[in-house]
C-alpha cells in the first residue's frame, strides 16, 4: 500500500481517537456531576451518561486507537529508519496510550458506579490529552530538537496557563 494512503489513514484514526479522548473524559465528569443531584435525575442522569461512554468508548475511542497503532506501526516499517524526533514522538505516543488505559480504568469504575474523582479532578485530566496532542504535532511538524526543546518549554507554559484558567472557573462557576 502507498505510504501516503497510510498516513492519511493514520491521521484520520488519531483525529477520531482525540475527539473520543476529549469526550470521554467531557462524559466522566458530566456522571460525576450527577452524582451531586438527587434522585431520581442522579439516576436518570448517571444511566444515560453510562450509556453514552459505551457506546463512545467501544464504538470509536477503543477502534480509533487500535487503528492508529497498525497504520503508525505500518508507517513506521514503510519508513525504513527511526529519526531523533521520531524516538522523542513515540514516547509521547506510549504515554498517551498509558493516558488511554488509565482512562479506560475511569471508563470501567464509572460503569459499575464507582466515582474516585471530583468534577474538578477530571477536568484537570482532561486537559492531558491537550498536552499530548500539542507536543506530537509540533514534534511531527517541526522534527527538531531545538524546536523541540522550545515546543517543551512552551507546552510548560501552557500547562501553566490551563491550571490557571481551570481553577479560574472553578472558583467562577462557585460563585454563581
Amino acid at each position: 500500500m502507498n505510504f501516503f494512503y497510510v498516513k492519511a489513514l493514520h491521521i484520520i484514526f488519531v483525529v477520531t481517537w482525540f475527539a473520543g479522548l476529549f469526550y470521554i473524559v467531557r462524559l466522566f465528569i458530566y456522571y460525576a456531576e450527577a452524582a451531586e443531584k438527587p434522585q431520581p435525575e442522579r439516576g436518570i442522569l448517571q444511566r444515560q451518561f453510562a450509556l453514552m461512554q459505551k457506546r463512545l468508548w467501544y464504538g470509536i475511542t477503543w477502534p480509533s486507537a487500535v487503528l492508529t497503532l497498525l497504520f503508525g506501526l505500518t508507517m513506521l516499517y514503510l519508513y525504513g529508519s527511526i529519526p531523533g524526533w521520531l524516538v522523542w514522538k513515540l514516547c509521547f505516543v506510549l504515554g498517551l496510550y498509558i493516558y488511554h488505559f488509565l482512562c479506560h480504568r475511569i471508563f470501567k469504575q464509572q460503569q459499575q458506579g464507582i466515582l474516585k474523582y471530583s468534577p474538578t479532578q477530571l477536568r484537570i485530566w482532561n486537559e492531558v490529552a491537550t498536552l499530548f496532542l500539542v507536543s506530537i504535532v509540533f514534534l511531527v511538524v517541526l522534527k527538531s530538537s531545538l524546536s523541540m526543546l522550545w515546543g517543551i518549554v512552551g507546552l510548560v507554559l501552557f500547562s501553566v496557563v490551563l491550571m490557571l484558567a481551570i481553577r479560574i472557573y472553578k472558583r467562577i462557576r462557585e460563585s454563581n
